[in-house]
Parts: C-alpha cells; sequence; structure tokens
C-alpha cells in the first residue's frame, strides 16, 4: 500500500478551495466532479509540499458535518484492491463500501475499510 492523498469533507468545495488558496499554495487542481457511484461532488488538489487532498462534499460526508468532522478518510493505492480487501479484512478491518469506479480517477475501482485507525480508502492502481 502506498499512501496517495487524504480526504477531507466540506459542505461546499469552492467555499473549501478558497480557505486552502488562503494558507497553502495550490499547485494541481482538477475539476470539480460528480461522481454517481459514489453520490459526491469530489476535487482532487495537490498543495506546494506534495500533499493530495480529494475534497469530498455530499451524502457519504453528511453525518461528519453534522459532527464538524472534517477528516474523512486516507487513501492507499494499491495493486490488487481485491486480494488487499481480503488481507485487511483478515486483519480485522470491516468493508464498507466495495470496489467500484470513480470518475475523479479515471474509472479505477476504489473501496472503502473501517480500521482501528479510521476510514482508509483504496484505490486500484490500474
Amino acid at each position: 500500500m502506498k499512501f496517495h492523498h487524504v480526504g477531507v469533507a466540506c459542505k461546499d468545495i469552492q467555499a473549501e478551495l478558497q480557505s486552502i488558496r488562503q494558507l497553502h499554495k495550490i499547485i494541481e487542481e482538477t475539476p470539480v466532479v460528480f461522481d454517481e457511484n459514489q453520490q459526491a461532488e469530489l476535487c482532487m488538489i495537490t498543495v506546494e509540499d506534495g500533499l493530495n487532498i480529494e475534497l469530498v462534499s455530499g451524502k457519504p460526508v453528511e453525518n461528519l458535518l453534522k459532527k464538524r468532522i472534517s477528516y474523512y478518510h486516507i487513501c492507499y493505492e494499491v495493486d490488487d484492491i481485491d486480494k488487499t480487501i481480503e488481507y485487511l479484512t483478515e486483519k480485522g478491518g470491516m468493508l464498507i463500501s466495495p470496489p467500484k469506479e470513480a470518475i475523479l480517477f479515471n474509472n479505477r475501482k476504489v473501496a472503502f475499510l473501517m480500521l482501528s485507525y479510521g476510514i482508509v480508502e483504496l484505490l486500484n492502481s490500474n
């Protein structure tokens, strides 16, 4: 597993982008897209130090935002999403969203699991 990005819950992606721009220099930014499979608006940015941040707005993060929580998940890129899910569930992880195509990542598959340290997204490398 290789670190890919951190996911941040936000009510309004454009407003969040403005806030981030006040604190960090954004060197890459995707357009905001709506992913039907995730039922969310999404945008990926890279800040000057190389950190990738995925901004997520919509149904998946509604409950977090009600609790004023903005941290959503950490994402790892993996070579084989199914084998990694099997390994993590054998080690006590719980699959909360099975693999599905993600528009933000050129339809590569993503899955979400609950691990002891929070929600983890797996992004298939191909």
